[in-house]
């Protein structure tokens, strides 16, 4: 673990407080795995999380996971943001197994982030292990950078999309998949 508690220590000092004191004794270890886990997309590769998970299909439909959770560090402040992704893609021959898309989003999301980056690499990675006709990602999530600091505004919510292939190219692709997630007109 490196001396990443030793860090957190140095972190504690110099906010002003004592590591020492009863109550932050053992802080700076637990801090210091807290933070391993949630970067341990780091320590992940696309082929791991796939694990062979594609299976033949005839179907040439699109397929949707919406509503996966995600949770990921914000790489300016490194505090959470908090949310959901929608992802979609139109196999041509394979389908991932279901568990693999959320797999997929939480290796991305395990990661110092900006979510803009995140809903591009999830988007990137179902198209590179899929070889999907199209591949369509949404996700709307709340940062605490913006909630607790600076702005302070508690309500908003970014939402951030990355189309390709038949997303991008039909508009009626695009229009189904969002009314599909509940977010078309």
């Amino acid at each position: 673990m490196n001396d990443l508690p030793g860090h957190y220590r140095e972190i504690l000092s110099g906010v002003g407080e004592d590591p020492e004191r009863e109550g932050l004794r053992d802080t700076p270890l637990r801090a210091a795995k807290a933070m391993q886990y949630l970067c341990g997309g780091y320590n992940r590769s696309l082929e791991e999380v796939v694990n062979g998970a594609l299976f033949a299909s005839d179907n040439d439909e699109m397929v949707i996971v919406k509503d996966i959770e995600l949770y990921s560090l914000c790489e300016h402040h490194i505090l959470p943001f908090i949310g959901k992704a929608h992802v979609a893609y139109i196999p041509t021959g394979r389908v991932l197994g279901l568990s693999k898309v959320a797999r997929i989003v939480d290796m991305y999301a395990r990661r110092l982030q900006i979510q803009e980056n995140l809903t591009r690499q999830i988007a990137e990675a179902i198209q590179e292990v899929t070889g999907a006709a199209g591949v369509a990602v949404v996700i709307e999530a709340k940062h605490m950078c913006m909630m607790m600091r600076g702005v302070e505004k508690q309500n908003s919510v970014m939402n951030t999309s990355v189309m390709l292939g038949a997303f991008r190219s039909s508009c009626n692709t695009r229009m189904e998949f969002l009314q599909l997630i509940g977010r078309g007109q």
